[in-house]
């Protein structure tokens, strides 16, 4: 069984429950994905490794209980420009490198247009650096939101 049969499982089971607006259905395939990681680390006695960051973690760009969820996060101090720094230190392919950033949240979807300021912008102002005022009012709107998404968050 494959993850769309499964999210097509659940929303018809709560069809008759409840209807489901586009930030619920978004959200089901990280958590789907999770679930069948946790489920295959169970069965294999492994642990399952994070892989969110600083700068998503500081907007809450990543899914409760889905992409957040993780046994261990080797990169959750490191922010995107940071880890693109050390990916290319390790000479890692340049189609990683290049690709644009994505929850393969719905067809289409980027990270940074869907939060409205890219990963430099976010990065710099992070780093205390100047941004442009609107986009510094997005970061600390998504990170006021956010706040509740980031209590509990285990880096190591």
């Amino acid at each position: 069984m494959n993850a769309r049969f499964v999210k097509e499982a659940e929303i018809n089971a709560l069809a008759g429950i409840t209807e489901l607006n586009n930030s619920a259905l978004s959200n089901m395939a990280p958590r789907i994905r999770m679930l069948t990681l946790y489920a295959i680390a169970a069965s294999e006695n492994r642990l399952v490794a994070g892989t969110g960051n600083r700068s998503e973690a500081y907007v809450g760009y990543f899914t409760k209980w889905g992409d957040g969820a993780h046994d261990f996060n080797p990169i959750a101090d490191l922010t995107v420009t940071e880890i693109y720094e050390f990916l290319r230190y390790l000479d890692a392919p340049k189609r990683i490198i290049e690709k644009t950033p994505s929850a393969a949240l719905f067809d289409g979807q980027t990270d940074e247009s869907e939060m409205g300021v890219t990963y430099a912008e976010l990065d710099a102002y992070i780093a205390g650096n100047a941004v442009d005022k609107d986009k510094a009012e997005i970061i600390d709107r998504l990170h006021k939101v956010s706040e509740h998404k980031r209590k509990g968050i285990q880096k190591f």
